[in-house]
C-alpha cells in the first residue's frame, strides 16, 4: 500500500476507545487494541472526561480527532454559580480520602455524598494517616456518624499498607476525591507504583496541604477494575443539582419524602415536615439536616 492511500485510510478510520487522561481540551485515549493517542476534541467542543468512553478519527499516527463521546452511564460533577466541571464519567464508586492531619472539611464530604446520590454511584470513605493514633480517634468520632448513615469508612496508612483498599476495588471504575494533602498521590502511588504521582508535605501551619496533581488520569488495576486520581480541591459546588432534587442526595431523608403535609415540601420550615419532625424525633441527625438547609440557601 501506498504511504498516500494509507495516510487516506488512517483518516477515515474510526477507533473506539476511553479516555484515560485529560489536559484541558487534550487528552489521552487508549484503544480497544492498547494503542495511547493524543486527541482533541472537534471543533471547539470541551467537557470531555476521564473514564469516557468515544470514537476517535487518526489524523496521523498517535494522533487523532474524538468525534463522539458515546452516552455515560454516570458523570460526577462539581459546580459554582459560573461554571461546571466534570471531575469523571462513567465512575461507578467514588472514594472520599481524607486524614486526620490536616483536618479535613465535613462540609466537602456532605458536598461529595450528595453528588454521588444523584448519580447512584457508590461512595467509600478512606481515612489516611491511621498511625497517627490519637488524630484517628478524634477523625473516627467525627465520621461515625457516616457509618451509622450505611457508608463504610475504612481506616489505613497509604505510607504503609493499603491491603485493605483492594477488595473495595474489584469490578469498580472508581475516582480519588478529596482535598489537598489528604494524602491521595501517596495512596495511589503505593496501591500502582508505576503511576508515581508528585506528592508534597503538608502545612502544619496553615493545616492545609499542597496541590500536586494537575490532571486527572486513570489506570487499570486489571481487566475489569481502574482508578482515576483526580486533582485536590478544596470546594465542592452543588449548582447542577436543582433545588427540588436535593433532598434525595441524603440518604436517611428518602423515608420520609413524600410524607410531608404539602406535596412541594422544601423541608425548611413549612407546617408538617416529615423530615423535619424526623430530626426533632432523633431519626435524623441535627447536623445533617443544617448542612441540607445551607445548600438551600
Amino acid at each position: 500500500m501506498s504511504a498516500r492511500s494509507n495516510n487516506a485510510k488512517q483518516q477515515t478510520e474510526r477507533l473506539g476507545g476511553q479516555v484515560i487522561a485529560t489536559f484541558g481540551r487534550h487528552c489521552s485515549v487508549e484503544t480497544e487494541t492498547g494503542e495511547i493517542v493524543s486527541c482533541v476534541m472537534r471543533g471547539k467542543k470541551t467537557g470531555i472526561a476521564c473514564g469516557d468512553q468515544v470514537e476517535c478519527q487518526l489524523i496521523t499516527p498517535g494522533q487523532g480527532v474524538i468525534e463522539t463521546i458515546k452516552p455515560r452511564t454516570s458523570q460526577l460533577y462539581r459546580s459554582d454559580a459560573f461554571k461546571e466541571k466534570i471531575i469523571a464519567a462513567n465512575v461507578t464508586q467514588i472514594i472520599i480520602v481524607v486524614a486526620a492531619i490536616p483536618s479535613f472539611s465535613e462540609e466537602l464530604i456532605n458536598r461529595c455524598l450528595v453528588a454521588v446520590e444523584s448519580e447512584n454511584i457508590a461512595a467509600l470513605i478512606v481515612l489516611n494517616k491511621a498511625d497517627l493514633a490519637e488524630p484517628t480517634r478524634a477523625a473516627m468520632d467525627t465520621l461515625s456518624l457516616y457509618v451509622k448513615l450505611g457508608y463504610p469508612v475504612l481506616q489505613l496508612s497509604a505510607l504503609q499498607d493499603v491491603s485493605a483498599l483492594q477488595p473495595y476495588l474489584q469490578g469498580h471504575l472508581s475516582v480519588l476525591a478529596g482535598q489537598s494533602g489528604m494524602g491521595k498521590s501517596t495512596l495511589l502511588n503505593t496501591l500502582i507504583p508505576q503511576a508515581k504521582r508528585a506528592t508534597a508535605e503538608i502545612s502544619v501551619a496553615l493545616d492545609s496541604g499542597c496541590h500536586t496533581t494537575t490532571h486527572s488520569q486513570l489506570y487499570r488495576i486489571d481487566a475489569n477494575s481502574a482508578i482515576i486520581d483526580s486533582p485536590g480541591f478544596q470546594e465542592f459546588g452543588l449548582q447542577h443539582i436543582k433545588d427540588e432534587n436535593l433532598a434525595w442526595g441524603f440518604t436517611e431523608f428518602h423515608p420520609y419524602i413524600g410524607q410531608c403535609k404539602f406535596s412541594n415540601c422544601r423541608h425548611n420550615g413549612e407546617p408538617a415536615c416529615a423530615v423535619v419532625l424526623a430530626a426533632q424525633e432523633g431519626e435524623i441527625h441535627h447536623k445533617r439536616l443544617a448542612f441540607y438547609h445551607r445548600l438551600l440557601r
